[in-house]
């Protein structure tokens, strides 16, 4: 069969082709179902066709290597015609009275979306109607259509819709010790560790909305959870407005920050990167501040030893060619930090716009991975590298290169969920990994 031709990527970043070809992009619903997966005893429950919920469920089961609690209003032919109202309040009392769960986080589909089904209204007439049924189970709506934005965004809608319907106004003082935390769908669980000892060295205790690291860290919980077996508590998420500060981690985290500091009066502050040397500096500058402590001794080693380790890695990592598809804020990081090692950027693509593109000095495409494959082959100077989530595996081996995986999914390795790439040490940690790939590929591609 002869294959379809592509059409390259245009110069001001779009692609003129008429299907994706290995694509990277993946579904807003899917990544505000995963933010809902860092509250306390939460369901996603995906209001849509069961198709919908099945391929989510699979990429997070395969990630995370852990039961993923995501259901589905499983709209059919006749729902889809005649209203999916009363699948979904039929779902929401199943869940109820099975699951007991905390949090229902109901995401739209390009399927409800489309045919103009109006989630808010819908939940708040099933939480009038059903109060009694649905004591101590909060509803969250989020519209996520599949055709509007991707992963990033669904995640940033998520969050959005936390502050909107959870947290309230702050009638009293705010506790000068307490920070929160709006964790950006690039951070790990891993890195969610890092980030909360990092503000425990300042003395300063950080609620992390949504935390995953306290739900899918792959700990082995005492009995079989139902719902999610840990996160962030919703009692907390009310109290959000007390807290001295709310940072915003990663650029998409900032409407749901500016949300807070509006609603709340709680200052807001925009971390968009926290990997690399300057990065971290910002990071640990911005605790300090907040804490008015000096920064402590094993924090200065640690920047230390990080310098030490660019010294090194510059010797494996100057002038290669480097490709690297991610989501927008996680591509602005590894970008920012690959160059800061010398080397080249051969291709950067993004499934979909984002602010965090602002930052990017070199050249960025909006596709998938077919464009990166061709943009490679295309490129005047050899690529060394691809970075990628576990999907890039495809072009890597098209094209003979050795892959650094990043970001989410990534199902062909375990323990994806501790890697850390923020801070000095999570920093330190990717520079070595992307230095010991090049010293064992050595040759030029």
């Amino acid at each position: 069969m002869t294959a379809l031709p592509r059409k390259s990527p245009s110069a001001k970043g779009s692609h003129a082709k008429a299907l994706s070809e290995n694509p990277l992009k993946m579904s807003p619903a899917l990544g505000a179902s995963l933010a809902i997966l860092g509250l306390e005893g939460s369901v996603p429950l995906l209001h849509g066709a069961q198709g919908c919920t099945a391929f989510g469920l699979v990429i997070m089961v395969r990630h995370f290597k852990e039961p993923i609690p995501i259901q589905t209003t499983a709209m059919s032919e006749l729902t889809t015609i005649l209203g999916g109202a009363d699948n979904l309040e039929q779902a929401v009392l199943t869940l109820k009275s099975k699951l007991g769960p905390k949090v229902i986080g109901v995401c739209s589909t390009g399927l409800t979306a489309t045919r103009g089904e109006d989630l808010a209204a819908d939940l708040k007439r099933i939480a009038a109607e059903q109060a009694e049924t649905l004591d101590g189970t909060r509803l969250i709506g989020i519209d996520t259509p599949d055709y509007a934005g991707g992963l990033e965004d669904g995640w940033s809608r998520a969050v959005t819709a936390m502050i909107d319907q959870v947290a309230r106004p702050n009638p009293g003082p705010r506790d000068p010790k307490r920070i929160a935390l709006l964790a950006g769908c690039h951070l790990s669980a891993g890195d969610i560790d890092e980030l909360r000892d990092l503000a425990e060295a300042f003395g300063l205790e950080a609620t992390v909305v949504p935390d995953l690291a306290d739900s899918l860290d792959g700990h082995l919980p005492p009995a079989w959870p139902k719902t999610t077996p840990g996160g962030t508590r919703l009692q907390d998420i009310e109290t959000l407005g007390a807290a001295g500060a709310v940072l915003a981690l990663g650029r998409h985290m900032e409407p749901a920050a500016r949300l807070l500091e509006d609603r709340t009066g709680c200052p807001a502050l925009v971390l968009p990167n926290l990997t690399g040397l300057t990065e971290s500096d910002r990071l640990v500058a911005t605790l300090a501040r907040l804490s008015g402590r000096p920064v402590p001794a094993r924090l200065r080693r640690q920047r230390d030893r990080l310098r030490d380790t660019l010294l090194d890695a510059h010797f494996h990592t100057g002038d290669k060619g480097i490709a690297v598809a991610a989501e927008p804020d996680l591509l602005a990081a590894l970008v920012g930090l690959v160059e800061s090692l010398g080397a080249r950027i051969t291709a950067a693509v993004a499934p979909q716009s984002g602010p965090a593109l602002e930052e990017i000095k070199a050249p960025v495409t909006i596709g998938d991975l077919g464009d990166l494959e061709d943009m490679v082959r295309a490129a005047p100077e050899p690529c060394h590298l691809i970075i990628s989530h576990s999907h890039g595996r495809h072009p890597a081996q098209a094209l003979g290169l050795p892959l650094l995986r990043a970001g989410f999914p990534q199902f062909d390795r375990i323990g994806a969920q501790h890697q850390v790439s923020v801070g000095y040490r999570g920093t330190q940690a990717r520079v070595v990994e992307l230095a010991n790939l090049f010293i064992d590929h050595p040759g030029d591609h």
